[in-house]
């Protein structure tokens, strides 16, 4: 009910603390994220990235939900945005790595919006390390679309492409 209100910083931050570490509280905002209206989804994404990154171990059992919107075509930038910000701060299981590093990749694309793609860019490196020969493909995705990027992604390419060095 609190997402067909509004939309801010301090919603997000209140739903988060609500949620907390509560599998249950969890699983009931992925259903608002996953069931939509479309407007709801978006602004459930937000909190939805920000309880991960605190308590990673509450999206294992909607690795599925979660890949299945992401690879869908005409997702809202901030659904995209936010499921990617979110695979930042976990260890993918082994058995979905190849499906975010299949869409992590096509998020690289340039008509993608920047975030989206210095998101995809750090999921990529952090599963690098468990999948040495990514390195060089991202490597020139990075190097080709570096001299074209916003400051920001500039920023993070080159940290990424020392990361990647080692």
């Amino acid at each position: 009910k609190a997402l067909e209100k509004g939309h801010s910083k301090a919603l997000t931050n209140k739903i988060v603390a609500y949620v907390g570490a509560d599998q249950e509280r969890f699983n009931s905002l992925m259903d608002t994220f996953l069931s939509g209206p479309q407007r709801v989804t978006q602004r459930a994404a937000w909190p939805l990235s920000y309880c991960v990154n605190s308590h990673p171990f509450l999206i294992n059992r909607h690795y599925p939900s979660v890949l299945k919107i992401l690879i869908k075509p005409g997702i809202h930038d901030a659904v995209k945005r936010n499921i990617v910000r979110l695979l930042q701060f976990v260890d993918v299981p082994r058995r979905y790595q190849g499906k975010v590093i299949e869409a992590c990749f096509k998020l690289m694309d340039p008509k993608e919006a920047i975030a989206i793609r210095a998101f995809s860019m750090t999921v990529l490196a952090n599963l690098a390390v468990q999948h040495p020969d990514l390195k060089k493909e991202l490597t020139l995705i990075i190097e080709d679309q570096l001299p074209f990027g916003s400051p920001g992604y500039r920023a993070r390419a080159k940290k990424i492409l020392r990361q990647l060095e080692k």
